[in-house]
């Protein structure tokens, strides 16, 4: 067998023992604590929801247009409202939600009127201040001076609910001021905001404060997703909430329309139309699709659009991610994968209109896993959106189409089409903060998982192995990915994101231990421990005698000064966090 010899030469797979931290063996380790197991509704949002006020709530719209036999027995209407939402008085001036914020709620108007900012706040009036370096220090020193107790300590007796988001404790100085220099819309009793962020996992793009007193009804997300499901009328009136609200927003945050005037951009809203392509549920056949042959896989892919076809619209991809391929023989090259605020169509169309000639699909687009996109119809682009294009990008189409025409040439700085494959097959695209480790400069001396034990009492937060491609190992750690699937199907709202910083987080006041989000994620990177209490024993159900689990996984070592402590750790540069949503940015680290 080889043996170490430094950091350029590739060495076998092996397994090293793991140094953990020194700890002293407590004989209550032995000993064991029954507790009930918990179930989703434990911990509802607000202990304080009373009968009485459930019947109020289903007095008013939405939810007295709902019929409560269409909810399943496990999750009937009133049980949603009981556990899943909590009502919540705001002060005048006082801030709701902030743009930028991840959101894991949406918030209904029940009373009183709020305003939603069309333009951004600075971020003193939002209650923003930058994290002093002081405080991160000083519990770091803590955590370094804590004595090693036993792995996996939980409160079990404790009681907490997850993030959510209404009420930052702030207050607007000024309120009228600011609503006239923001051009607020005011927002009345009935309707519903934040349901986007909520839906899609991402921050918020308004801001919303208080205009007057007002009451609120804050719906966590695991009861909106129900309401959606049971509920097909409140599913339209959300995409019709997106084409008012939100949609003008996406328009000008495309740079393909970034040069359209006001009426331009309106004519252009009243043309789109939404599609919809794939399944939410893409993380079920994820590990067996990456296995699978290539060509079968590409026959499960929606298809979108197909090469050779008409072009019928210009597609704006509003969520999710596309694979642009290219036909090679029977078979499709993969050229690029497209994901939100990409557009498709609009080279195809011009240059077709230059030419004076149908304009054809040149490239097909998949659907991986779910795609949902914005149509605007070809006669509406090429009347308002083409003449305001640049000569310069039509140059670069037209530049990039003859070379096209031979032989394909790939984007400057981007992976071979090989990696591109690998990376849409196995569903790396997804992540932002995915584990990358070089295995050419990695020497297998496990200072990375030291790091992270010692940084989560004894316990590493990944498993260094995971899946190959070339001398890239793409390890066995959560991504904090785009669409986190072990959000969607967690039943307490447990798992959510970190308001500023958007890392998938995991509450364990919440957690259940049901094990559905370690089931659901592609990438096994969330493992299911036994727990203990502080003294040491081992936490069981009394109902069944088994030990009771939580769900583990990186959590990006937030309090840490330094960032993720096994990238910082690694003394030979082979372990990086890159966002895979961008291949360029792993072809430029591993070929430094």
């Amino acid at each position: 067998m080889d043996t170490v010899i430094g950091v350029g030469r590739r060495l076998p797979q092996q397994t090293f023992p793991i140094v953990l931290p020194t700890y002293r063996p407590n004989p209550l380790l032995m000993l064991e604590v029954a507790r009930p197991r918990p179930e989703r509704w434990d911990k509802p949002l607000d202990a304080a929801m009373s009968t009485r006020m459930v019947d109020r709530l289903l007095g008013v719209p939405p939810f007295v247009a709902m019929d409560p036999a269409a909810f399943p027995r496990s999750t009937p209407l009133r049980e949603i409202l009981r556990n899943d939402t909590r009502v919540v008085p705001f002060k005048p001036g006082e801030i709701v939600v902030r743009e930028g914020d991840y959101g894991s709620s949406a918030l209904l108007v029940l009373d009183g009127l709020v305003r939603a900012t069309l333009e951004s706040l600075p971020p003193t009036t939002l209650g923003r201040t930058p994290m002093r370096r002081g405080a991160a220090m000083a519990r770091a020193v803590a955590r370094l001076l804590k004595r090693q107790g036993p792995p996996e300590v939980r409160a079990i007796d404790s009681v907490s609910v997850s993030p959510t988001h209404p009420g930052v404790g702030v207050f607007v100085q000024d309120l009228p001021a600011v609503i006239e220099a923001t051009r607020a819309v005011a927002l009345g009793p009935g309707e519903l905001f934040g349901e986007q962020a909520a839906i899609t996992r991402s921050p918020h793009t308004a801001t919303i404060i208080a205009e007057t007193d007002c009451v609120l009804l804050e719906i966590r997300w695991q009861g909106l997703r129900d309401l959606m499901q049971c509920t097909p009328a409140l599913r339209q009136h959300i995409d019709l909430l997106f084409y008012q609200n939100h949609l003008d927003g996406h328009l000008r945050n495309t740079p393909l329309l970034a040069n359209l005037d006001a009426a331009a951009l309106a004519r252009v809203k009243d043309s789109v139309s939404f599609v919809s392509f794939g399944s939410f549920d893409w993380s079920a056949t994820a590990k067996l699709d990456a296995t699978s042959d290539p060509i079968e896989r590409l026959r499960r892919e929606p298809i979108v659009v197909e090469e050779g076809t008409p072009v019928e619209s210009v597609l704006l991809v509003r969520g999710g991610v596309g694979r642009l391929t290219s036909a090679l023989g029977e078979a499709h090259r993969t050229i690029a994968y497209l994901g939100k605020g990409r557009t498709l169509g609009a080279e195809e169309l011009c240059l077709a209109d230059e030419r004076n000639e149908p304009a054809i699909w040149r490239r097909s687009l998949r659907a991986v896993g779910r795609l949902d996109a914005i149509a605007i119809p070809p006669d509406v682009f090429l009347t308002e959106v083409a003449p305001t294009i640049s000569e310069s990008q039509r140059s670069r189409w037209r530049e990039r189409s003859r070379h096209e025409d031979s032989v394909y040439q790939p984007s400057p700085g981007a992976p071979s089409s090989r990696t591109l494959d690998y990376l849409v097959d196995r569903r790396l695209v997804n992540g932002t903060q995915s584990m990358v480790i070089d295995l050419d400069r990695c020497t297998r001396c496990d200072d990375c998982l030291r790091a992270c034990a010692a940084t989560h009492d004894g316990n590493p937060r990944f498993t260094r192995e995971g899946l190959l491609h070339d001398q890239l190992q793409f390890a066995q750690a959560c991504m904090h990915c785009v669409d986190p699937v072990c959000m969607i199907g967690c039943p307490t709202g447990a798992i959510h994101r970190d308001e500023e910083t958007g890392a998938v987080r995991i509450n364990d006041g919440t957690c259940v231990g049901c094990g559905t989000c370690a089931n659901s994620c592609p990438y096994s990177a969330i493992q299911m421990v036994e727990i203990r209490e502080p003294a040491g024993a081992i936490v069981i159900d009394e109902a069944t005698g088994q030990p009771l689990l939580r769900a583990t996984k990186c959590d990006l070592c937030v309090d840490v000064p330094t960032g993720p402590a096994c990238q910082h750790a690694c003394p030979h540069d082979a372990l990086v966090r890159v966002n895979l949503t961008t291949p360029t940015t792993l072809a430029a680290w591993s070929q430094h």
